[in-house]
C-alpha cells in the first residue's frame, strides 16, 4: 500500500482539500444528469452515490484524524447513509494509507528523543494496520511481542477545525437546528480530544482491564506506560482476526463470543457507569482459542446518574405502557422540550414510543436471539422510514441529552456486532452475577 510522507495540518490546507473534493462531486452530478438520459433513476443514483462516496473517502483518508473518524462513525449509521457510503466509509476502520517509515522515525525522535530501534529490540517500520487517528507497528522487547500505536502528526490540533468543516453536513443530515445545537458538537469535540490523549488512553485501558478481567472468555493486552507517551502507546501484541472477518459454523462458539461481548458492555454500563463507546469491528479480535480480545480504549464515555436512571427506566416494558411516566422521562432526557408545540409533542412522543418499543426488546427478555433477522429487519425499516420522513425534516431535530450521542452509538454498534456474530441464547442479565 502507498505510504504518506505528510498530512495536511493547517485549517487552510485541510479546507482546500475538501474544496477540491467538492469540485469532483460537482462533476459527479453532471455525470448523474447525463446518466438519467440513458439509465433508470435508480441506476443513475447508485452510480452517483458510488462516485461521491469514493471521492469523499479518498479525501478523508489523506486528511486522517477527526475528519476520517467522523466517516468511521457514519459507517455505523447503516440506516441513514446510502449503502455505497457505508461500504466505502467502513474501510476507515481498517484500511487507510499509513505513514512512511521516515515519518514514523521522526515521530519517535520528537517524543522519545530516540529512533524506535534504540527503544525496542526489533521494530517493523512498516505498519500492520492504519486507521483514522493512528497506526500500529509490530515490535519486540525483552522477549515480548508488542504492538506500538503511533498517532498521526497534527491530529489533536485539527479537531476543532475539522468539526467546523463537517458541521454543515451533519446539520443537514440530522436536521439539527437552533442555538443550542453546539452542545452536541462540543460533546463530539471533547471525546475526540480525549481519543488523541494517549496518556489518558493508557490509564483508561489499565483501569478497564483491571475491572473487567474476570469476565469469562474476554482477554486484554497489557499496557506499558514506561515506553508510551502522549502520542505513542505500547501494548502486548495479540494474535487474532478482526471480529468482522471471523467465520465459524459452530453456533456454540458464536454464542460464547456473543455472551462475552454482551457481558462486557452490560458490566461496564451498569456496574462501572462508564463504557467503551467505540464498538466497531476494528476494536475487537477473536483469538485462536475463540476468546474475545478488546484492544482499544481511546473512546470511553462516563454515564452520569441523571442520564443513566431515566434512560434505563425507559427501557423497561412497563414504562412504555404508562403514558404519564413515559412522557415525564422524555422530558428528563430532553427529548421533549418545554418550547415544543402541541404538534411537536405528539409527533416526538409517538416516534420515540415506536423506536423504544422495538429497540428495547432485548432488555425485557431473559434470553435473546441476536441472529433474529426479523428484529434487525424491523430496526432497518424503522430507520429508513424516519430518514425519509418529510414531516420529521420540518421539525426541530435537536432532540435529547448530549449523552445520547455516544450512548446510542454504543448500543447501535453493540447490536450490529452481536448480529454479525449471529449470537443466540444470550443471557441478558448475566452481568449481575459477575
Amino acid at each position: 500500500m502507498k505510504t504518506i510522507d505528510s498530512i495536511p495540518t493547517s485549517k487552510i490546507q485541510r479546507a482546500s482539500k475538501l474544496v477540491t473534493t467538492g469540485a469532483k462531486i460537482g462533476v459527479n452530478y453532471l455525470k448523474y444528469y447525463g446518466d438519467k438520459i440513458t439509465k433508470t433513476e435508480e441506476e443513475a443514483k447508485n452510480r452517483l452515490n458510488q462516485n461521491n462516496a469514493g471521492d469523499i473517502y479518498d479525501s478523508l483518508k489523506q486528511l486522517k484524524g477527526s475528519a476520517l473518524k467522523v466517516a468511521q462513525m457514519l459507517s455505523m449509521e447503516k440506516n441513514i447513509l446510502p449503502q455505497a457510503y457505508v461500504e466505502k466509509f467502513s474501510l476507515s476502520q481498517f484500511s487507510v494509507p499509513p505513514l512512511s517509515p521516515a515519518l514514523v522515525t521522526k515521530t519517535f525522535k520528537k517524543y522519545f528523543g530516540k529512533n524506535p530501534n534504540e527503544i525496542f529490540d526489533k521494530f517493523n517500520s512498516v505498519s500492520v494496520n492504519a486507521a483514522s487517528i493512528g497506526q500500529v507497528h509490530k515490535a519486540e522487547k525483552d522477549g515480548k511481542r508488542l504492538a506500538v500505536k503511533i498517532q498521526y502528526p497534527g491530529v489533536s490540533d485539527s479537531i476543532a477545525s475539522d468539526l467546523s468543516l463537517v458541521k454543515p453536513i451533519a446539520i443537514k443530515m440530522f436536521n439539527i437546528r437552533g442555538k443550542d445545537s453546539d452542545k452536541y458538537f462540543k460533546e463530539v469535540e471533547n471525546k475526540l480530544s480525549e481519543e488523541t490523549n494517549y496518556v489518558l488512553e493508557v490509564e483508561q485501558s489499565q483501569a478497564i482491564v483491571e475491572a473487567c478481567k474476570h469476565i469469562p472468555n474476554l482477554k486484554f493486552p497489557n499496557y506499558y506506560p514506561e515506553i508510551s507517551s502522549d502520542r505513542i502507546i505500547t501494548m502486548d501484541w495479540m494474535d487474532g482476526v478482526h471480529l468482522s472477518e471471523f467465520t465459524s459454523e459452530n453456533q456454540e462458539t458464536r454464542n460464547k463470543l456473543g455472551q462475552a461481548l454482551w457481558d462486557f458492555y452490560m458490566f461496564q454500563i451498569h456496574k462501572l457507569k462508564k463504557v467503551h463507546a467505540d464498538p466497531h469491528p476494528g476494536n475487537f479480535l477473536i483469538s485462536p482459542k475463540n476468546e474475545l480480545i478488546v484492544i482499544d480504549f481511546g473512546c470511553m464515555k462516563t454515564i452520569p446518574d441523571e442520564f443513566y436512571v431515566p434512560y434505563f427506566e425507559l427501557a423497561n416494558e412497563e414504562s412504555l405502557q404508562d403514558p404519564v411516566f413515559f412522557e415525564k422521562k422524555l422530558f428528563e432526557l430532553e427529548i421533549l422540550r418545554k418550547d415544543d408545540s402541541p404538534e411537536e409533542l405528539a409527533f416526538f412522543r409517538n416516534i420515540f414510543h415506536e423506536l423504544l418499543s422495538l429497540f428495547t426488546q432485548p432488555f425485557n427478555k431473559e434470553v435473546f436471539d441476536f441472529s433474529d433477522e426479523d428484529f434487525f429487519g424491523r430496526i432497518s425499516e424503522l430507520g429508513t422510514k424516519y430518514a425519509k420522513s418529510t414531516e420529521l425534516k420540518n421539525m426541530n431535530g435537536n432532540r435529547g441529552s448530549k449523552h445520547f450521542i455516544y450512548i446510542n452509538r454504543t448500543f447501535f454498534g453493540l447490536y450490529n456486532l452481536m448480529h454479525d456474530l449471529k449470537a443466540k441464547d444470550v443471557k441478558i442479565n448475566n452481568f449481575k452475577s459477575l
